[in-house]
């Protein structure tokens, strides 16, 4: 699980409602319509944007990040040099009976195995690098564009409970409760987008740009082994992706 965007949602909230209650009634800040007016209207307009299946996959990639274990660069060198190992214990074609649920790195062996030319790993790396990128791209953009809708319909159903609130003018003690209620649709589509979809969109954003660096990592390591599979070469050249302080041989 990632500790940060939990702690982080749960302590954006936790201020929010922890200010409302110090101030007053907890119930004068709900409001069922003007929910229903930004929640819904949130997702209608984002259908509208995109196919049902590119949601259906950045909701899953959202919950991804809640409870995807974390991978650091360190330990993708790692799991090269290891490979490194094999191979020159083994032999390449060890690597074809390597079991990863990584299907990348899976890939990266079979390549390895078959002994193919560094110039077609590079090419292989880039295109497996512009293709996680566009499909990143779209998946991101679905949550920028619900930052972007849950605050505009937050002033729709602000509009609405004006037009409502002007047409009973005739009763002074029921304006300031009917502004109040109006507000709150704005209240409710700017919680949404800084405390859920825009912080989300940013976080995926961080994630491609890991999985990238994992990419770089997995495909040069692949070029080193063939090269020369000593892994404590393979492990020099690699371990210059990550930050001095995070270096860790796990050989040693």
């Amino acid at each position: 699980m990632d500790i940060a965007t939990f702690l982080g949602i749960v302590v954006g909230f936790s201020l929010v409602v922890g200010a409302i209650y110090i101030g007053g009634a907890m119930d004068t800040f709900v409001n069922v319509p003007g929910m229903m007016i930004v929640v819904g209207g949130t997702f209608a307009a984002t259908s509208i944007n995109f196919p049902l299946s590119q949601i259906g996959q950045s909701f899953r990639a959202a919950f991804y990040i809640f409870s995807g274990r974390t991978i650091t660069p360190n330990d993708v060198v790692n799991t090269m040099v290891r490979i490194a190992d094999i191979s020159r214990r083994d032999g390449l074609l060890a690597l074809e009976k390597i079991q990863t649920e990584n299907e990348i790195l899976k890939k990266a062996c079979q390549l390895i195995a078959d002994n193919t030319d560094p110039m077609m790993i590079s090419q292989t790396l880039r295109i497996e690098i512009s293709s996680l990128r566009n499909r990143h791209a779209i998946i991101q953009d679905v949550f920028r564009k619900m930052g972007t809708f849950a605050p505009s319909f937050g002033m729709i159903g602000t509009l609405i409970g004006l037009v409502q609130m002007l047409s009973s003018l005739d009763d002074p003690e029921s304006i300031g409760p009917a502004m109040a209620v109006a507000i709150l649709t704005t209240f409710y589509g700017a919680i949404m987008a800084t405390l859920i979809f825009l912080p989300i969109a940013g976080k995926l954003k961080s994630r491609t740009q890991q999985e990238t660096l994992h990419l770089e990592i997995i495909f040069q390591g692949a070029q080193s082994i063939l090269e020369n599979n000593n892994p404590r070469i393979v492990y020099e050249k690699l371990s210059s992706f990550v930050p001095p302080a995070d270096r860790r041989d796990e050989r040693k």
